[in-house]
């Protein structure tokens, strides 16, 4: 198995149980939803069923153009997510005691352009120079 394909997978098992844990226990992320995002409920559970589209996408086999579909959809949904990422820091920081604190908020807003990437490298979208 290649390095790409190890990604693949392992973005795809990422997404597939953030994707349930969407849908199971949605009150954590409906929590986190900014305020001027209507109908938070139903965006967590749309945004759960979106990454396990996603990572269906990731692990098909017979159509690179659905697994580099699924690379950019997913690479969308890591930007889209980010302002709701930010907004559970600023919460979390408003907190007596200060919730998680920065050392785990930074480094997961940090993350973000690197799942961004990831998405888009490990199913095919995106290619290094000079290799097809």
């Amino acid at each position: 198995m290649s390095g790409r394909d190890f990604a693949r997978w392992a973005l795809a098992l990422f997404y597939a149980v953030a994707g349930a844990l969407h849908l199971i226990l949605p009150r954590p992320f409906v929590s986190i939803v900014p305020d001027w995002v209507p109908a938070p409920e139903l965006v967590v559970a749309l945004t759960g069923l979106a990454e396990i589209a996603g990572a269906v996408g990731l692990v098909q086999s017979r159509s690179p153009a659905l697994r580099r579909a699924a690379g950019w959809g997913l690479a969308a949904y890591a930007l889209c997510v980010w302002p709701a990422n930010f907004n559970h820091m600023l919460l979390d920081l408003a907190r007596p005691g200060h919730g998680l604190g920065l050392a785990y908020h930074v480094p997961r807003l940090a993350a973000q352009p690197l799942l961004i990437w990831l998405a888009l490298w490990a199913s095919g979208a995106i290619q290094r120079s000079g290799s097809h």
